[in-house]
């Protein structure tokens, strides 16, 4: 008694403080979300106030109107939740996760690359600046190891390309001019002097600006971060050096790796500059369709290289996870993020990642597997398709007639696509995708990462900088990841590994299968399981003339099969060949 009424006379502390003690006392975001639980089981729905009752014990103070942005994520996450715990999970199932003991251990191995050729056979400089900057890398490769055209020059004219179109498409964050010219004039001494390194060697390209390049700002896109100046150098990036390659631009990336806004502008479609690149890695497929670059760099957690290659019209390879070291990048979720080229063609992407795949001790995830490029005789291929994507009636269910015809005439395109498949000779094999699990309901495992990733940025403020501030943007679901509890984010990589078990089973039969780039689930399930997939363009709207696509699928580090089979349909297609005619100024209604 006499040690209660102690208690009682004492100057209560202030709020923050006991927000900051509990808080260091570890009870956050799983007690967060187990309070939100708890009390929506009281009721039907979580509401606003519910969020306030149980937003002190993860140490946020929300305000009224980002409660109000919440409560729909809340509550569309609980019912995810509720989906991943009508799934029986055996305690012998383990999470999809891995620890290593000794992580600078691993990635010891030699990297074991393919010897790819350069023929300068029949290479000539093309008369037109356009037909040279739409070159594909295998042709800029002939021409430079011929020397038709020095690296000086190239770097030079691709410069000069970016600062004429970047005021209208706004892809570039930072030009690295001074590196660019220092390493184009080190590629020349090394052709000259009979040192030519390989078919990347004196390429001029650009990469994503979520790559750390020292002496130069690495934004991330954000506001929070964009004077950042960052001491390591990515990995991808050296892997360029040393086979040459010449890096002119860091191109943008939608606000930490999301859509195609970033803190200073939209990055542009160049068929339409009316509409967004899409993103994340927007300026590396924005850059790379009009013919700024070489090639780029971009990297994909869930659509990040097949959403913008579709958008922009250009070939995207997102390999399996843990191929290309993830070193210097930007991490938004460490069991989902992978590094891929964007480029022109297939050929072209094959080329890039024989450069840059392999195994990195400072990314304990990496590893080395073969690859052999060319790729054998895609007639010795087992190859599916996702027969009920291909043949169900998209449209049946759309009641606005532009959707629906928008809806249609991308099914058709994905149906000429199949046909010019079979013209090859391919016989197509029916599959269905695993279908027994919720995947849907794991996006939590990315949302969960992604918030612990960015656990500063809501409790510092920081996050009400960000550009974007709508409820499917990064600061309301960095608040929302603060109440998603540990135990169903491991539970969620738990199904994950059943839905990888079902994936091995289905790809045991195959090698490579197609599908619609945006059909069902198979985009958030291939990068779940970390299936390496290729984007292509396949046609073109008749409305506004932009690009569509579709995707080829291959097995856990089968790129070659699976580029083989998107280099098979590019020769007997021309839609990655197409140009688009990108203004130097913008539409008025498009300025600021």
């Amino acid at each position: 008694m006499k040690r209660a009424k102690k208690l009682a006379s004492e100057t209560p502390w202030p709020r923050r403080k006991v927000l900051k003690l509990i808080t260091a006392m570890g009870a956050g975001t799983a007690v967060f979300g187990r309070a939100v639980v708890s009390l929506a089981q009281e009721k039907a729905k979580v509401t606003e106030e519910m969020i306030k009752q149980a937003e002190w014990v993860s140490g946020l103070e929300l305000t009224e109107a980002k409660r109000k942005m919440m409560v729909n994520s809340v509550n569309n996450t609980l019912e995810a939740y509720a989906r991943a715990r009508a799934v029986a999970v055996d305690n012998s199932v383990p999470p999809a996760l891995y620890f290593y003991a000794q992580p600078a251990a691993r990635g010891g191995e030699k990297v074991v690359r393919s010897t790819i050729k350069v023929s300068t056979a029949g290479a000539r400089k093309p008369a037109a600046e356009e037909d040279l900057a739409f070159s594909s890398v295998a042709q800029l490769a002939a021409l430079v190891k011929s020397k038709q055209i020095s690296s000086v020059e190239l770097t030079k004219f691709y410069l000069a390309r970016l600062k004429k179109y970047d005021p209208v498409l706004r892809a570039v964050i930072t030009f690295t001019d001074e590196l660019a010219m220092k390493q184009a004039e080190q590629a020349d001494k090394e052709i000259a002097a009979g040192k030519y390194k390989g078919p990347l060697h004196g390429i001029p390209y650009g990469a994503k600006d979520l790559f750390a390049m020292p002496g130069y700002k690495t934004t991330w896109g954000s506001v929070p971060f964009k004077e950042q100046v960052r001491p390591e150098k990515a990995a991808v990036i050296e892997r360029l050096e040393q086979a040459g390659a010449v890096l002119v631009a860091k191109t943008t990336l939608g606000e930490l790796a999301q859509g195609d806004v970033w803190f200073d502008a939209t990055t542009k479609n160049p068929w339409n500059v009316k509409q967004g690149s899409s993103g994340s890695s927007a300026g590396s497929a924005s850059t790379t369709s009009a013919g700024l670059v070489g090639f780029a760099i971009g990297t994909e957690t869930l659509g990040s290289i097949v959403s913008p290659c579709t958008r922009c019209g250009v070939t995207g390879l997102r390999p399996t996870f843990g191929r290309i070291s993830r070193y210097g990048a930007m991490a938004l979720s460490w069991s989902m993020d992978k590094v891929g080229p964007i480029a022109r063609s297939a050929e072209d992407c094959a080329i890039v990642f024989n450069s840059i795949h392999g195994a990195d001790p400072r990314d304990p995830c990496s590893v080395d597997r073969p690859f052999a490029w060319p790729a054998r005789d895609i007639k010795t291929l087992r190859i599916g398709y996702v027969a009920t994507l291909f043949d169900e009636d998209r449209a049946k269910n759309i009641e606005r007639a532009e959707q629906k015809a928008l809806a249609q005439e991308s099914q058709e395109f994905d149906r000429r696509a199949i046909e010019v498949l079979k013209g090859l000779g391919i016989k197509l094999i029916p599959i269905k995708l695993p279908d027994q699990y919720p995947v849907s309901a794991l996006r939590t495992i990315l949302n969960a990462e992604a918030g612990a990733a960015f656990d500063e940025l809501p409790r510092t403020g920081k996050d009400d900088t960000m550009v974007q501030q709508t409820p499917n943007a990064w600061p309301n679901s960095f608040r929302e990841a603060q109440l998603i509890p540990a135990v169903e984010y491991i539970r969620a990589n738990r199904i994950r590994t059943l839905l990888m078990a079902e994936m091995e089973k289905l790809m045991a039969e195959l090698d490579v299968y197609v599908a619609p780039a945006f059909g069902g689930v198979n985009l958030l399930l291939t990068n779940l399981t970390g299936h390496p997939q290729v984007v292509v363009p396949h046609g073109f709207r008749k409305g506004d003339g932009t690009p569509t696509s579709i995707v080829f699928t291959g097995k856990l580090f089968g790129e070659a099969e699976a580029l083989a089979v998107a280099q098979a349909y590019q020769h007997a297609t021309d839609f990655h060949k197409k140009r688009p005619v990108v203004p130097t100024t913008l539409p008025p209604e498009e300025k600021k």
